[in-house]
């Protein structure tokens, strides 16, 4: 299966799983509870469906010929049609609630799942909520400018705000914060995507939900991949696996920076989230790894890999991906497949990091058939 610094595998009785390392279900469970207590410390709201489920998809495994291929439904999260970022919204709505915040400022792509959540998020707690979305794509269309995630946010009662493609986001949240503070509100600002220690604590949390279920069904997870963009998932990822001493492969498919940034940006997250949560050091500059092939012309632009891998799940298992995020990952998963990257691992997790609202925005790019005679 080539270099991919994963022992093999072999199941015992009694549903006890063993790698070349020895470790057991009673020692991942062990460790699953210790990182629990070691969570149990920071602040959390209860926004999101959890654990979400874990499920085969037996109808893309056989069309692949590869190992079997699980999907982990981070789309199941239930906050405003789910996604990934309910996951790190509980740990950053807890803080700006501890913070005394009564307004909450974000920042994202035109289509930003990200920017939808929080602003579901937001409403579900009283909050006030201003959402800067910034032109990376040059679009006009109206789809994509106003409908899709842009719809929802409006709908929960968000302010949006367009700010022009390489602006300075994290400047212009500043900007509008200091003038939100000047009226007497008391601001709280959410990083794109995210993506801090606290969000990423999140994912810490997933690494050990989804242990824990694989634990229960006897399964031995080879792989997990993912899209990856503002670091944050991956880097909670990173970090949890780290703590809980898993051997589990984990690949991100990059979505807008090249690899060496990419990496960069979750290597550093990572270690600063292991700090955080008092476990320093844990974190294994080899353990991060970022496929960047798929990206195509830049962020939130389509490409053919992409399309081709939501028609294909559309079809093949009734499973919706955005075609931003979620969607260039799941080309990067249905290619390395092909291509043998897998050769050897039985079973294959894909985190399905949500946001099939953004298919509204896209829609001409699919090429679908109008009404049949």
């Amino acid at each position: 299966m080539g270099n991919h610094d994963k022992g093999a595998r072999v199941t015992t009785t009694d549903h006890v799983i063993a790698d070349d390392t020895g470790m057991s279900s009673d020692i991942a469970a062990s460790r699953c509870k210790d990182l629990a207590v070691r969570l149990a410390q920071f602040p959390r709201l209860a926004l999101g469906h959890f654990p979400t489920p874990l499920e085969p998809m037996d109808r893309l495994s056989e069309h692949l010929g590869g190992p079997r291929i699980w999907v982990k439904r981070d789309d199941c999260t239930g906050l405003s049609s789910g996604g990934n970022k309910t996951r790190k919204l509980e740990f950053l709505m807890a803080d700006a609630q501890k913070q005394g915040a009564d307004t909450i400022i974000t920042q994202g792509a035109t289509q930003s799942n990200h920017a939808r959540q929080t602003a579901a998020a937001a409403a579900k707690l009283g909050m006030t909520c201003h959402i800067l979305l910034e032109d990376r794509t040059g679009s006009n269309d109206p789809n994509y400018i106003m409908n899709g995630n842009v719809l929802l946010d409006r709908l929960h009662g968000a302010t949006v705000s367009k700010r022009p493609g390489g602006a300075d986001m994290n400047a212009e949240m500043e900007i509008l914060a200091d003038q939100l503070k000047a009226n007497g509100n008391t601001p709280y600002i959410i990083p794109g995507g995210g993506s801090n220690t606290i969000g990423a604590l999140g994912y810490v949390n997933c690494a050990r939900e989804l242990t824990e279920q694989a634990n229960g069904l006897g399964l031995s997870i080879d792989a997990l991949v993912h899209a990856t963009g503002s670091s944050g998932t991956q880097a909670g990822l990173v970090a949890g696996l780290a703590a809980l001493e898993s051997d589990i492969h984990l690949l991100g498919i990059g979505v807008r920076a090249p690899q060496d940034k990419q990496e960069g940006m979750v290597f550093d997250l990572a270690e600063q989230t292991a700090d955080y949560m008092g476990m320093p050091g844990v974190v294994n500059r080899n353990a991060v790894r970022a496929n960047c092939d798929y990206v195509g012309p830049g962020y939130g632009l389509p490409t053919e890999g992409m399309i081709k891998a939501v028609r294909l799940l559309a079809e093949l298992e009734g499973l919706l991906f955005d075609p931003v995020y979620s969607g260039k990952g799941l080309d990067g998963l249905i290619d390395l497949t092909r291509k043998g990257y897998f050769d050897g691992m039985n079973n294959v997790v894909f985190a399905h990091t949500g946001g099939s609202v953004a298919l509204f925005g896209y829609s001409d790019a699919f090429g679908l058939p109008g009404y049949a005679p």
